[in-house]
């Protein structure tokens, strides 16, 4: 079940850089369905359905955002950089998880009370660098006799749980739903072509997994899949951001106001044609926010058509994300019909 795969990997742990954990996870599901499972030096796993000549990229980025600790003070306080484009209001007072040489590590995301701030100071927004991780540790040596030092990679500490209607709430379903995704359909597919489902790494720092991995492959088409931000709630003025959750997938047209992915007319048009003649609901986004791998894959090697598959999520990157299942489910079903056939370049 969708559900049940989307919570394991949602539940985990794999911040831009250290994606292993979720690759491991993707690795086991996929062994059965697929005739080749592979890593690449970058760290993307590339699972392999072989067919005709005809060549699909999907692609899923297996990374988070997350923080590494950059220095550990005498009293045992971690300062950190940010992966990924937090806002930072969002991690102060966070629990956080340090994935040290010796295994988890708990701590708390620190930083001045507010009950000390002035008046000046409660109007600014916190900051970064003002925050710290305190892990209970009362000196630098004692830090270390925990297994955490500089370049501990840093994920918040967050489990899933089941919302009204079907929904869920969790850390990281940017990207893991579009994992979760991924995988399914590689579980279910049937497709005259050769399909390779990419698992990327870094996408939350540049795009970097999918850039050297198209490269390789040299794919005929791809498609990205991914979450995008819905306009369906308090906070967002819906006729600039109209799509929403529980009205299907969402097909990119264009993101990042045409900076990022201008997508292939051709490859829309297929996944368009497919959902109408399988009774799928869709939607169309063209969007002025962020972009996805599709946009580096599709830059490669004189270019390669390709779009995104969205899945709506409401509050991306913070740890209380919001998706509904169903989105996810008629994404893995739209693909898994759209590979039967060709797009007409």
């Amino acid at each position: 079940m969708v559900r049940d795969l989307l919570t394991k990997l949602s539940n985990a742990h794999g911040i831009s850089g250290s994606e292993g954990s979720i690759t491991g996870i993707v690795r086991k599901e996929l062994k059965k369905y697929v005739d080749e499972i592979r890593e690449d030096r970058m760290g993307n796993l590339i699972a392999v359905k072989k067919g005709n000549n005809f060549k699909v990229m999907l692609a899923a980025h297996a990374d988070e955002i997350g923080l590494m600790v950059k220095s550990i003070d005498e009293k045992g306080f971690l300062r950190f950089v940010a992966l990924g484009g937090w806002f930072a209001p969002t991690l102060y007072n966070q629990r956080v998880v340090l994935h040290g040489s010796k295994g988890r590590v708990f701590g708390v995301l620190g930083g001045k009370p507010p009950h000390k701030m002035d008046e000046e100071e409660r109007k600014k927004v916190v900051k970064v660098e003002d925050m710290f991780i305190d892990i209970g540790a009362c000196s630098r040596e004692e830090v270390a006799e925990m297994g955490v030092g500089v370049g501990t990679p840093v994920s918040v500490d967050r489990e899933v749980a089941p919302l009204a209607n079907g929904r869920l709430t969790g850390k990281a379903f940017d990207n893991r739903v579009g994992v979760a995704m991924l995988v399914r359909t590689m579980q279910e597919v049937k497709s005259p072509f050769t399909i390779y489902a990419v698992f990327t790494v870094q996408e939350e720092v540049g795009l970097k997994g999918a850039k050297t991995s198209a490269y390789t492959l040299q794919p005929d088409c791809a498609i990205a899949t991914d979450v995008t931000i819905p306009g369906d709630h308090p906070g967002i003025d819906q006729k600039d951001v109209p799509v929403e959750m529980g009205k299907g997938p969402i097909i990119t047209i264009v993101d990042a106001s045409g900076r990022g992915l201008i997508a292939s007319r051709a490859m829309v048009k297929w996944l368009c044609d497919t959902a109408k003649a399988h009774d799928i609901g869709v939607q169309l986004e063209v969007g002025s926010g962020g972009t996805t791998d599709a946009t580096a894959i599709h830059l490669e090697r004189g270019g390669i058509p390709s779009t995104t598959l969205s899945i709506a999520s409401r509050y991306i990157h913070s740890p209380v994300e919001v998706v509904d299942v169903r989105d996810i489910e008629k994404g893995v079903r739209l693909l898994v019909n759209a590979l039967q056939t060709k797009p007409k370049f």
